[in-house]
């Protein structure tokens, strides 16, 4: 019998303008299950159901494979996480807009080149086999972004410090008008949309970071229009600066990320003005430590993250690290901790990290977010130990 608030396979698919077939072949490949089956055998859909269906077929649209698909879409349901995951593919559809604006000029251009001169210009067509193979970077640009936004987002929903993370750094950082700054690693720019109301008229802020994918979010989100912001593509171990450039360098999360931590050290001491200044943010190693203890208690396998990266540049050695390169190092905590009661959030976190969890989560998803649910269900607490030094050069 079908129950109230359910959907047949036959409506779901018409619900979708997908055909029956479909809907089966996502069943059995694990990508979409019914939310209810008869014992009969009759397949149920809700519209939580539905949200997900979207989901799959505007990133099948926009070129990914099932497999990638499996791997950037996890049950929607909260409506923060699914808020999240929409403005991601806005982003990636504006992307891809962007990317077939350029391959439609470079098409163009070489065709009137051909007309013209009745030849190839092949520097032409190996920048159009550039533009077209642009896509390919896509997946990791989307699951880059999508991760980085399922960490800010349990941090911005259940810290308990009601300042937040990024008016604290931007607090440190003390700008005055005149300052001419680099942030390295600077992602989507979130540093500097919270705080823009705060930041004087006359500074120069130079964002940088390795991903371009990452510099056009931090591009849009800014607005194209505000002349105190750059934005540079390149490796931070090679700052394409002269000497001397800075008053300030800030550095978010990015040091324990890279391969040569003295060469970036090194470029850091060169750019900065003496008596410049360097922030650069880590955490300690019990930072988020309930979260591995909560996976491992679910399967002992798992490990969130290869690395442990507060080894590589943490609380405890940063200033070890820093010495040779800065005359004056002091670190300023973050006092801060998170409740949560939603499971929702938290599976988005743990799903984000860098480790093997999708090995072991993916195929028993249902009885994970049943463990987090109850462990969850009287607030989770979860230790935060992050902070930053301040470097004076």
């Amino acid at each position: 019998m079908k129950k109230d608030g359910y959907y047949s396979s036959g409506e779901f698919a018409r619900m979708a303008h997908v055909t029956l077939r479909t809907i089966r072949y996502y069943d059995k490949q694990n990508i979409l299950k019914p939310s209810y089956v008869t014992e009969s055998g009759a397949r149920f859909y809700t519209d939580e159901d539905f949200a997900r269906l979207s989901q799959i077929l505007l990133l099948k649209y926009l070129g990914f494979s099932l497999d990638d698909i499996q791997e950037m879409t996890i049950d929607d349901s909260d409506y923060h996480f699914m808020e999240n995951s929409l403005n991601i593919q806005l982003k990636l559809v504006r992307d891809r807009i962007e990317q077939m604006q350029l391959v439609e000029k470079a098409i163009q251009d070489t065709t009137d080149a051909i007309r013209s001169h009745h030849a190839i210009d092949w520097n032409q067509m190996l920048d159009l086999i550039h533009l077209t193979g642009m896509e390919k970077s896509m997946k990791n640009q989307y699951q880059n972004a999508s991760n980085i936004s399922s960490r800010i987002n349990l941090h911005s929903l259940y810290s308990q410090n009601k300042q937040g993370w990024f008016p604290w750094v931007y607090e440190q950082c003390q700008i005055h008008p005149g300052m001419r700054i680099l942030e390295l690693g600077c992602g989507d720019g979130v540093l500097w949309t919270q705080n823009i109301s705060s930041l004087p008229s006359k500074v120069s802020v130079t964002l940088s970071d390795l991903s371009s994918g990452m510099l056009r979010d931090a591009r849009r989100a800014i607005g194209r229009k505000d002349s105190r912001f750059s934005f540079e593509a390149f490796d931070c171990a090679r700052i394409p600066h002269e000497d001397r450039s800075f008053d300030l360098v800030i550095a978010n999360h990015v040091l324990f990320y890279c391969e040569d931590i003295p060469a970036v050290c090194g470029e850091i001491q060169r750019v900065l003005t003496p008596g410049g200044k360097l922030i650069c943010s880590t955490y300690g190693k019990k930072h988020m430590q309930e979260v591995s203890r909560l996976v491992r208690d679910f399967d002992d396998r798992i490990v969130l993250s290869a690395d442990r990266l507060y080894e590589r540049f943490g609380r405890e050695n940063g200033a070890d690290i820093l010495a040779p390169y800065f005359s004056r190092i002091f670190w300023e905590s973050y006092k801060d901790s998170l409740l949560v009661p939603d499971a929702e959030p938290l599976i988005s976190y743990i799903l984000s990290c860098h480790g093997n969890q999708n090995q072991y989560i993916l195929d028993k998803y249902k009885d994970f977010r049943g463990f987090v649910s109850r462990k969850t269900k009287d607030g989770f607490f979860i230790t935060k130990d992050a902070g930053i030094f301040l470097c004076e050069k």
